[in-house]
């Protein structure tokens, strides 16, 4: 739990008393690879903190898997939508490595933020995380070239490409696995 706690305590100010309370709520869960943490189609129920490995959220669309987003170390990983409104979740989350994961059933979540402010305030900042990942994701998707958006994500997550398959990463990227091969050449 030591991964959870530091992540917790780097983002907000937290005495050691609330700190292990709420990391109480959390289970330990070890994924093998290729393991789901979540398919599309289920109603989300729990919320993960990724403490090793990769996982990634992806879809089938025409027979063709698309990913999303890759979850690293040190990030929380969930479909947020079902996990809030319990409706269908649209993605599949699936471990590319073998996983550590820490998991926070929904009921718990909702508890913990009624009764605990801190806890609260880290969901708020999760919440804010979540929504500027994904507005910055789109953004780079209509306005930067595969280059840009590959340089990028070298320089913001190096260990990506030592231990995800590049061809989940040229998905991510928007871009075919051929010109993923291309532009790390020219690197």
């Amino acid at each position: 739990m030591k991964e959870l706690k530091n992540c917790i305590q780097n983002q907000i100010s937290i005495d050691t008393e609330t700190l292990n309370h709420i990391v109480t709520h959390f289970e330990e869960v070890t994924l093998p690879k290729g393991a789901f943490l979540l398919k599309s189609g289920t109603i989300c129920r729990e919320m993960a903190f990724i403490a090793s490995g990769y996982l990634r959220m992806y879809d089938v669309v025409d027979g063709k898997e698309i990913t999303f987003w890759i979850g690293s170390e040190g990030k929380f990983i969930t479909s947020l939508s079902s996990f809030i409104f319990q409706t269908n979740n649209l993605w599949n989350i699936q471990a590319i490595t073998p996983c550590k994961v820490y998991t926070i059933r929904r009921t718990a979540h909702f508890e913990l933020s009624e009764s605990t402010p801190k806890w609260l305030a880290f969901d708020n900042l999760l919440l804010a995380n979540s929504f500027a990942l994904l507005e910055k994701n789109m953004f780079s998707q209509l306005h930067t070239t595969a280059k840009q958006r590959f340089d990028q994500l070298l320089q913001d997550e190096p260990e990506l490409f030592n231990n995800v398959p590049l061809q989940y990463i040229a998905s991510m990227l928007g871009i075919a696995p051929e010109s993923l091969s291309r532009l790390r050449k020219v690197n």
